[in-house]
């Protein structure tokens, strides 16, 4: 396939440490992606973030058997509180099969379908950049944050080596374990980790469309999440861990975690209290994510984040109505970090989940890969 428009008379262009080919007098080309199951609401979120991107051109909108062959706009019941982008709306839905004209393909597939259609995509040559949770913990698939672990493409080459797939897949983490893990690198890094116990009040929105009945939930907490307190428990680890040849060999810390489906649209909040590996005071621990800058290959991404980690000083904050948005849904915003009578510091945090916890990170995910020169 080729997935860039042709080139003629090539001059240099940098972006991110990687040497990127452009024709004189015009732009990069940019590299050309699908998004998979387009019509849900983690699919819209991609369409939203991707309109008008600097280096991605969606060029294809799979759907449900449903909806093949209709317009997007006649096809996609739209969820977002911000209108559908025009580039989406007369576009045909197409079958979510392999052999699209796509380098790589945004998938919002649900984790039953991706467990087969991802890895068909990746045998076929496309590179996948995926929401689900399907193939998360293989050995060989990087589960990235490119703040948290960018080295962890490495097991790009190694994948398609032991799999025998000219294609990938990569993954980001689940929406409630995200904004948890950027604050937890800091720390980590100042001053290791041992034990970590999670609470979670997650919006609705991460249920997708339609979700929880509005009978379930009005006036009313669901303290159970099914399957979501054994990756919040479990995706940490692999995240912090330490790249050793074809393999990561997770970080040594244990989790415990309590997930709670709350009244909430977007946003999703999470108390930590956290014992590190050596005693810190919470001014210490409130600097050291406040300071955090993150790899520097990450900083220029287009969908990065100016702060990674904003720290709130006053004592009723993060709160999702007031903070969710904060560097365009893309920043990690923490809060009320104190003493912890039981382990050493304790805070809350929250991440936007659709945006920084699903689509916006798989869109970064793919920017930092197409900078390592991964895509193109």
């Amino acid at each position: 396939m080729n997935n860039e428009t042709k080139q003629t008379e090539p001059q240099l262009f940098i972006v991110s440490l990687v040497i990127v080919h452009f024709p004189k007098g015009g732009l990069m080309p940019k590299i050309k992606v699908a998004i998979l199951a387009a019509t849900g609401s983690v699919g819209q979120r991609f369409v939203q973030l991707l309109d008008n991107h600097p280096w991605f051109q969606v060029v294809a909108l799979t759907g449900s058997d449903r909806t093949v062959g209709q317009t997007y706009a006649d096809g996609c019941r739209w969820v977002l509180p911000e209108p559908m982008p025009d580039y989406a709306k007369d576009m045909k839905i197409a079958p979510t099969e392999p052999g699209l004209d796509a380098a790589l393909c945004f998938s919002a597939l649900p984790a039953d379908a991706a467990r087969d259609v991802e890895p068909a995509f990746a045998g076929a040559g496309h590179g996948i950049a995926s929401n689900a949770s399907a193939h998360r913990m293989w050995p060989d698939v990087p589960l990235l944050i490119p703040e948290v672990n960018p080295d962890h493409t490495a097991l790009i080459k190694a994948q398609q080596r032991q799999r025998g797939w000219s294609g990938f897949i990569t993954t980001n983490p689940n929406c409630t374990i995200t904004g948890v893990t950027i604050a937890l690198r800091p720390l980590l890094d100042a001053f290791g980790l041992q034990r970590v116990f999670v609470v979670s009040m997650q919006a609705l929105s991460g249920a997708g469309y339609p979700g929880v009945a509005s009978l379930d939930i009005l006036d009313n907490v669901i303290p159970y999440i099914g399957g979501e307190e054994a990756k919040v428990e479990s995706e940490p680890q692999k995240m912090l861990g330490k790249l050793d040849g074809g393999k990561v060999v997770d970080a040594s810390f244990k989790a415990s975690a309590h997930t709670n489906r709350v009244h909430v649209s977007d946003g999703h909040t999470v108390c930590l209290s956290v014992e590190l590996g050596r005693r810190a005071t919470p001014a210490e621990a409130a600097q050291a994510m406040a300071d955090f800058a993150g790899p520097e290959i990450v900083r220029g991404l287009p969908s990065a984040p100016q702060s990674i980690i904003d720290v709130r000083p006053e004592a009723d904050r993060p709160q999702p109505r007031k903070d969710r948005d904060t560097g365009r849904g893309m920043t990690t915003v923490v809060g009320r970090v104190r003493e912890d009578p039981l382990f050493d510091v304790k805070f809350v945090t929250l991440s936007h989940n659709t945006i920084r916890g699903a689509a916006g990170g798989s869109v970064l995910n793919a920017e930092l890969m197409a900078a390592q020169g991964l895509v193109n």
